[in-house]
């Protein structure tokens, strides 16, 4: 979670220079293509119907002019289909900026469980910020994600057999799988 699009170069939730909020992807494109995520960008939100200005715009910032070409040609295809205009703006060379702690994994460290199980493998908070196996921990807590997947990588998030059962029982998607 973070800032980008704006001119303050130490933006702040409560002074964003012209920022939006925004999220920072890192993604393995053997196993994922760019636009592949462009187009579930699409499917998340009517962008049509999403804010143009402000800090909840809907924009996507992309990383050099191939990325940016991938990026207008899927919102292109959605255009096409689309009830109304696409308010989503592309912008290219903006500089991302890291929000405030109390930010980062906002679900994961509201579940004081599963938060202080984090805490022990990673106390500095920016290398949990960095932890593929928190960020899956936080999406599952808001339900994002199958049963299918959880029960899959259950054992492989580093979590202690009662955290797993926990966050079985606390998931949306867990839920169904406790007896």
């Amino acid at each position: 979670m973070g800032y980008e699009g704006g001119t303050s170069t130490d933006p702040t939730y409560h002074d964003l220079g012209g920022h939006a909020e925004t999220v920072q992807l890192d993604f393995d494109p053997s196993k994922v293509s760019y636009e592949e995520l462009v187009e579930k960008f699409f499917t998340f939100h009517k962008a049509a119907h999403a804010a143009s200005t402000g800090q909840y715009r809907t924009v996507i910032f992309v990383n050099g002019a191939e990325q940016e070409r991938i990026a207008r040609a899927v919102m292109q295809r959605v255009q096409e289909t689309s009830d109304g205009t696409i308010q989503t703006r592309i912008v290219s060379g903006a500089a991302f900026y890291l929000a405030e702690d109390y930010h980062q994994k906002y679900a994961l460290q509201g579940d004081g469980v599963l938060r202080g199980e984090f805490r022990a493998m990673y106390p500095d908070l920016w290398d949990l910020v960095d932890s593929t196996a928190a960020t899956r921990v936080n999406a599952y807590l808001y339900g994002d994600g199958t049963a299918e997947q959880l029960q899959a990588e259950l054992g492989g998030l580093g979590l202690s057999a009662s955290a797993q059962e926990y966050l079985l029982s606390a998931s949306p998607v867990g839920a169904c799988l406790v007896p």
